[in-house]
C-alpha cells in the first residue's frame, strides 16, 4: 500500500543540500478521463532537459480513506505500457493505458505513477529523482454524479463527503462567518473528493464561531459548478 501526502498528490522530488542537476520530465495530458465503454487511452512523456532519461510507470487503485488520505494500492485492472523505458533529450514516448475491465455502477479512480531513473550522478553534483502522479478516471456507462454533504466539526476541520458516484474537485474555498469575517482555510489539499470518500480542510481561526449549531457560509468552484450554501458546525448537510 502506497500513502500520498497532500503535498505529494500531484508530484513529489527528492532533494539534497548538494548542487542538483534535474530533469524536465513533463506529461500530457495531466489528468485522464475514460468516458463510458472507452477502455484504451495514452498520455505522452517529454523528455525537456539536455540528456537523456529512464523512466518507470506503474498503475495503482487511488481510493481515501476516512481521514481523506489518499491511498494507492498495487492494481492489475490497468495496465500500463511500455512500463520501462527511455527519452532521448528533447524526444518523448508515448504510454498506453488500457482497462481490463470496465467500471460497475459508480467511476473507478486510478493514479499512474511516474518515476525518473536518473543516472549516477557527475563528481560534486547529484540528481534530482522526480515522481508525477496522474490521476485516471474511468466513467461507468450508467450515469455517474458527485454529491457532497458538508459539514464543520467543532475540532476545527471542513468536512466534504461525496455519496455521488463520481469524484467532485473542490478548489477556491472561501468560508465567511454571519458576521462576514473570512476563516482562513488550509490550502495545501488535494481538492480530489472519489466517489464514497470524506475530504478535510483545516480552518484557521475557528474558535469564535466553533459552538454547535453556528451557521457559517460556503463559497468554492467545482467541476459542476459553483458552490454558495450555508454550512453548520457539528451538523451535516
Amino acid at each position: 500500500m502506497v500513502r500520498l501526502s497532500p503535498l505529494a498528490a500531484f508530484l513529489s522530488a527528492l532533494l539534497t543540500v548538494a548542487p542538483a542537476l534535474a530533469q524536465a520530465l513533463t506529461v500530457m495530458p495531466v489528468t485522464i478521463e475514460l468516458a463510458p465503454r472507452q477502455m484504451a487511452t495514452t498520455l505522452t512523456v517529454f523528455d525537456r532537459g539536455g540528456t537523456e532519461t529512464s523512466f518507470q510507470v506503474r498503475a495503482f487503485a487511488w481510493s481515501q480513506n476516512d481521514e481523506g488520505a489518499d491511498r494507492l494500492a498495487a492494481t492489475d485492472e490497468l495496465l500500463v505500457s511500455p512500463p520501462l523505458g527511455t527519452i532521448p533529450a528533447g524526444g518523448s514516448q508515448i504510454i498506453r493505458l488500457v482497462l481490463r475491465r470496465p467500471p460497475v455502477g459508480r467511476e473507478a479512480s486510478y493514479r499512474v505513477l511516474l518515476d525518473q531513473i536518473p543516472p549516477p550522478p557527475a563528481p560534486g553534483t547529484v540528481r534530482v529523482a522526480l515522481r508525477l502522479s496522474i490521476p485516471v478516471f474511468a466513467e461507468p456507462e450508467t450515469r455517474a454524479t458527485p454529491h457532497l454533504r458538508w459539514r464543520v466539526d467543532p475540532q476545527g476541520y471542513l468536512i466534504a463527503s461525496n455519496d455521488g458516484t463520481r469524484h467532485q474537485t473542490v478548489r477556491n474555498i472561501v468560508l465567511r462567518t454571519h458576521a462576514g469575517d473570512q476563516l482562513k482555510v488550509e490550502a495545501n489539499v488535494s481538492p480530489y473528493v472519489l466517489p464514497g470518500a470524506t475530504r478535510r480542510w483545516r480552518i484557521v481561526g475557528l474558535a469564535a464561531a466553533s459552538a454547535l449549531g453556528t451557521t457559517l457560509r460556503l463559497t468554492a468552484s467545482t467541476d459542476t459548478g459553483a458552490i454558495g450554501q450555508p454550512v453548520s458546525v457539528g451538523a451535516a448537510r
